[in-house]
């Protein structure tokens, strides 16, 4: 069910979202260090892993919601007028949780295995010159019809419809175009067991079943508003749907390139790297079986431990 909430976003900070979480990736309702807690710590030292703290969750939040991340927080948290979703509703929870960042990255992987859908991201799409700014409108987009107000989620539907008309191709003699609903169903079906699988493993928040069917309804709403036609209400019905899908998916070599891309040269700092890898065994431990296989990728022991620790360093890194 839609909730229709009036409330000015900025009014919920004091519970489950801090002013500066404003993408669709930040859980603020976690544990902080404190000299109370830490009792050996004096004060200067925790001053410094504070200030330590505070510059990771500046970087990081500067490379998902890029340099206009203040402007674009203010906007979608402290703008009037009602808004699809609360705090209280399975999807604002869901793409609230730091787990998204994990779910995010095995999104990518599972929606590539379309060869239609890679072929438009292989020769439309910014991704290895422009990584970050593909991220920075991505996670905008999720924040702002996930959290914003109506008006500006509309908006921001609007416009990328409009993107979509222009995106066309051929990939081995087969036309497509990204606003095909076939493929944009792929895309959302994909998305949207990833995101709830990701919040299963790793999520800070428990969902019961009949919580994460919501969550599938709920993120119906917008997929409609694009132009997906028959989306899934449940998530029994999400994984039909990748059962319907899977003769028309496999690795092409532009999926291949793109894994190689997310997998093994991300476009990060070698300090970040070690980091990064318990987010991408946490992302293949979301994956399916099925997928990993056509993907070539190998579960391991510990993945979903490993995926575990990479979420929470992320929860507690963006909570400063």
């Amino acid at each position: 069910m839609l909730v229709l909430s009036d409330r000015g976003a900025g009014g919920m900070r004091g519970g489950a979202f801090a002013a500066d979480g404003w993408e669709a990736a930040c859980c603020a309702s976690v544990y902080v260090p404190s000299v109370g807690v830490m009792g050996a710590w004096h004060d200067g030292r925790m001053d410094a892993v504070f200030a330590l703290r505070r510059q990771l969750s500046l970087k990081l939040r500067d490379g998902v919601a890029g340099p206009d991340a203040e402007r674009a927080r203010a906007r979608i948290w402290d703008s009037p007028g009602p808004r699809w979703f609360d705090e209280n509703d399975p999807l604002w929870i869901v793409h609230a949780d730091a787990s998204m960042f994990v779910g995010g990255l095995a999104s990518l992987l599972l929606q590539s295995l379309h060869p239609l859908a890679m072929a438009g991201v292989a020769q439309h799409s910014g991704y290895r010159s422009d990584p970050w700014g593909r991220l920075q409108r991505t996670s905008h987009y999720i924040a702002t019809t996930s959290f914003g107000t109506i008006e500006h989620a509309e908006a921001m539907i609007a416009a990328v419809r409009r993107i979509h008309e222009t995106v066309t191709g051929t990939f081995e003699a087969t036309p497509y175009r990204a606003g095909d609903p076939d493929l944009l169903r792929w895309v959302h079906v994909a998305e949207t067991f990833c995101f709830a699988r990701a919040h299963q493993l790793y999520g800070h928040v428990h969902l019961d079943a009949a919580q994460y069917d919501t969550y599938v309804d709920q993120a119906r709403h917008s997929a409609q508003l694009l132009g997906v036609t028959r989306a899934p209400t449940t998530m029994g019905a999400i994984l039909e749907q990748l059962t319907t899908y899977r003769p028309a998916l496999h690795a092409t070599r532009d999926c291949l390139d793109a894994q190689h891309f997310l997998l093994r040269d991300p476009p990060l700092p070698r300090g970040a790297r070690p980091g990064y890898s318990l987010l991408v065994r946490g992302a293949v431990a979301v994956l399916p079986s099925w997928a990993r296989s056509e993907l070539q990728l190998h579960s391991r022991p510990g993945d979903e431990r490993l995926g575990r620790v990479g979420t929470a360093a992320i929860r507690w890194v963006m909570a400063a």
